[in-house]
């Protein structure tokens, strides 16, 4: 996967940076939980405080475009983010006895 990001602004007034991306890939477009992994790699964040908005592929191209946000702190990220997009794309806990 190649990656580059085409913006990076910060915003003071909610303790966060704002980026968006390009990922190049081959094969099958990436899940959410690899495309988290490689823009904290690249940004050189934890996994914790990176919250990825959008992702977006055109058809025919082994190519996504996409929006992220990383936070200072984790409380920051608790207030200020909505819990779907935090919980989005993680893998569901296994539930005992099924």
């Amino acid at each position: 996967m190649d990656f580059e990001v085409t913006r990076d602004t910060r915003n003071e007034l909610l303790a966060r940076r704002e980026v968006d991306f390009r990922l190049r890939f081959e094969g099958p477009t990436p899940s959410r939980m690899q495309v988290i992994g490689k823009l904290a790699a690249g940004l050189n964040v934890s996994e914790k405080l990176l919250v990825l908005d959008t992702m977006k592929t055109s058809f025919g191209k082994t190519e996504l475009t996409g929006m992220a946000r990383v936070y200072d702190t984790e409380e920051q990220k608790s207030k200020t983010e909505r819990a779907y997009l935090s919980t989005r794309g993680m893998p569901k806990p296994k539930e005992e006895g099924a």
